[in-house]
């Protein structure tokens, strides 16, 4: 059966077995039932994949700057509204002042970790962080885990929406395949500032005894390696076909990780495929 097909089969008000457990039966992912298109006219959906393609070639452009390259580009826009779509997409210019990325301030910071600190074994730290991901006619979100040592992505996720929960639940999968690490960095989102993430690494958390670092605000370099990643995904696979919707993007995203851990060799890590440097090292 297609994925249409199967998709139909799933019934929300059947008590015997869960949505969860109907999605594992009938080999569909949780992202692609649930998804629903954002409510964003065509073209805004445009002027965001434009967008997004200007930031992965050059994360410091601000809104003035994205402004002028829309204008050339022949897109009639305001910085206003610039902003709001960059809000929606999570993405954020690298300035030298405090302006990069979109945090809670009511929750507490925590310190930055890596200054200095030489990383020699996988384990070592674990990076995560969201990026948006475009569709026909919508867009979603991915989260990931990476180890900075080997490169491997750990583990990841694809979501409509952003929520702290979602960012939770990967990261406790990611601990019960992988043990826990000695260090997780973030930026300053408000999913990693909330109450749900940091009580991960409280007094009987799945994380306990694992020190939180946050990104310096500003630091073009905290978050290299992952951002490296969400650019090779999207330049080599999303951008040149995007997926239709979210079952397909899931498929998209599952095929590449795949690629991207077992079969692409790195330069920066000996030429070896992040999965042996990390297995290796493990």
């Amino acid at each position: 059966m297609t994925l249409e097909q199967r998709r139909a089969l799933i019934e929300p008000e059947f008590r015997e077995l869960s949505i969860v457990r109907q999605c594992e039966v009938l080999d569909i992912h949780r992202s692609g039932f649930y998804y629903k298109p954002k409510p964003m006219y065509e073209e805004d959906l445009r002027i965001m994949r434009l967008m997004d393609e200007l930031h992965m070639e050059d994360p410091c452009r601000g809104t003035r700057r994205l402004v002028d390259e829309l204008l050339e580009k022949g897109v009639q826009i305001g910085r206003g509204k610039v902003r709001r779509l960059m809000q929606a997409m999570r993405i954020k210019a690298v300035y030298c002042v405090p302006r990069t990325t979109v945090a809670d301030k009511t929750k507490y910071k925590f310190p930055y970790l890596l200054r200095g600190l030489k990383i020699t074994r996988s384990n070592q730290v674990w990076a995560l962080d969201i990026t948006y991901l475009p569709i026909r006619g919508g867009f979603m979100y991915m989260v990931a885990v990476i180890d900075l040592y080997s490169r491997y992505i750990l583990n990841w996720s694809i979501s409509n929406s952003m929520e702290a929960e979602w960012v939770v639940g990967m990261l406790k999968e990611a601990i019960a395949l992988h043990g826990k690490p000695e260090i997780i960095n973030s930026d300053q989102g408000s999913q990693f500032t909330s109450e749900e993430y940091t009580a991960l690494f409280r007094k009987d958390g799945v994380a306990e005894g694992v020190k939180i670092s946050m990104d310096g605000k500003g630091r073009a370099i905290d978050n290299v390696f992952i951002e490296r990643f969400w650019r090779t995904l999207k330049h080599e696979h999303l951008y040149m076909n995007p997926p239709a919707e979210g079952g397909e993007l899931y498929t998209t995203c599952k095929h590449f990780v795949h690629f991207y851990n077992e079969k692409r060799k790195h330069s920066s890590i000996g030429k070896v495929t992040p999965a042996v440097r990390y297995r290796m090292a493990a």
